[in-house]
């Protein structure tokens, strides 16, 4: 076996590997002897049918065997002899006709290309400067919290007969929608049980059947939002014939003892607690959500090195496979986005780059400080993604025990909220207080902040 570097760039490399024929007839030759004594063939002994026989009966499927066995050991030797570091599983392209290889009547020739690892040296965390924010729960975030839960809990009671429906009240309506008289698929219910101005419904909907009595039949006219997620229904206007079976009015549901007592506390002041330990843990994690993007745009900003292609582009194929997607549930092009698709892709290529570089740089880190996740804390975290499914959790338990990948889908974030929290512990960080309203916005949409240089 010959192996020649052919292409050396900084995060990339490039070998040819050679096998001869006759290194490739020697190892079929091997195999057969070692399969030998277990080959039954007419006309000989057990397990004394010469290799010239076999090799006419199985020579073709040995040499795939063989063929497969040699590209894998080459590629390994590649990597190994000269100490390289991959990116990603190495590529490896055939060099001519694989099938005059297979016959035995060439040499066996394969590129194998290498996208590297960068080395790069980590910032020292202690010397990141973030800013943690967070919020006071009142006394009035306490009743509003106590009121939605008065209001999930109420009943309704029927209104007398002939008494017209008003908001807050649940009609059970069967209906049916039509677009230019014809039906279509998704716009039928029966017994459907609908809180006007509750949103459930397109804009439009529920405002026609205020005011609509039990009994009533009422023909509501629509327009599906320009915007809608079923492209064949945007922006068209539809029909639905309604049948009004039932008019409700909510009782007022009192926040008091007996509201407690319904949700199995013993009385209101145990669930005034209880209501302000979960608005706590709600704020705690709102907090952190923010200080976490608060610590990888940091990460970002004092971290620049070159970036292994090849995973750029991986990345980059995934989120763009996304955007196109609900481009086109929402029946929309990069224009409408105020954008060419140029525009647009060099966009998202900049997120592909920024993830891979934080993804690089929060592995470091972790290796650095022997940071791991235990096979528990994957399990627990399987457990909770099949209580997301159920009646179907004995599959799931399967799918992941069956699949190396989607347990690393799984362990990947667990191994990122680790590392993000070690250097929480040991950065530089200051509290700053803001409204509610600014604790729960998504961090998401906050700009990239350009934190101080500190490496």
């Amino acid at each position: 076996m010959q192996i020649t570097q052919t292409v050396s760039e900084d995060l990339h490399r490039q070998f040819t590997v050679t096998v001869p024929a006759s290194e490739l007839d020697s190892r079929v030759n091997k195999r057969l002897e070692e399969m030998k004594p277990q080959i039954n063939m007419k006309g000989f002994r057990p397990g004394k049918a010469p290799v010239s026989f076999l090799k006419k009966q199985f020579g073709k499927s040995i040499m795939g065997e063989v063929v497969e066995a040699a590209v894998n050991e080459g590629s390994q030797k590649a990597i190994s002899d000269n100490s390289l570091k991959p990116a990603l599983q190495p590529r490896v392209e055939p060099v001519g006709d694989v099938q005059a290889v297979v016959d035995g009547k060439a040499d066996l020739t394969f590129n194998v290309i290498v996208d590297l690892m960068p080395e790069f040296e980590t910032a020292d965390v202690a010397t990141l400067k973030v800013e943690r924010i967070t919020a006071d729960i009142t006394d009035a975030d306490i009743d509003e919290a106590l009121k939605r839960l008065a209001d999930n809990t109420r009943s309704y009671v029927a209104r007398a007969e002939g008494e017209a429906a008003q908001k807050d009240d649940t009609v059970v309506i069967d209906f049916v929608g039509s677009i230019d008289g014809v039906e279509f698929e998704g716009g039928k219910g029966e017994g459907f049980s609908l809180v006007l101005g509750s949103g459930q419904f397109i804009p439009g909907f529920e405002d026609q059947l205020t005011g609509a009595k039990a009994g009533d039949a009422v023909d509501v006219k629509v327009n599906f939002p320009d915007e809608y997620h079923a492209a064949d229904l945007a922006g068209k206007e539809a029909v639905f014939a309604v049948t009004v079976k039932e008019v409700k009015a909510p009782e007022e549901t009192r926040i008091d003892d007996e509201l407690a007592k319904k949700l199995g506390l013993d009385d209101l002041a145990t669930l005034k607690d209880r209501v302000r330990d979960q608005l706590k843990n709600d704020y705690t994690q709102a907090s952190r959500m923010h200080l976490k993007r608060r610590i990888l745009d940091a990460l970002d900003n004092v971290h620049d090195f070159p970036l292994p292609p090849a995973m750029v582009d991986h990345e980059f194929a995934n989120i763009w496979a996304q955007v196109e997607d609900e481009l086109k549930r929402e029946g929309k092009t990069a224009a409408d986005e105020g954008k060419t698709e140029d525009e647009l892709k060099a966009e998202y290529r900049k997120i592909a780059e920024r993830r891979v570089r934080l993804g690089l740089v929060l592995g470091k880190l972790g290796e650095q400080n022997s940071i791991s996740i235990a096979p528990d804390e994957v399990q627990r975290a399987i457990m909770a993604r099949a209580r997301q499914f159920p009646g179907q959790e004995q599959q799931v338990f399967q799918y992941y025990a069956n699949n190396a990948q989607a347990q690393a889908e799984i362990r990947a974030p667990l191994f990122e909220e680790k590392v993000v929290d070690f250097i929480a512990e040991l950065a530089q960080v200051t509290e700053k207080k803001v409204d509610r309203e600014t604790l729960f916005a998504d961090p998401e949409d906050e700009p990239v902040r350009d934190a101080e240089k500190t490496a």
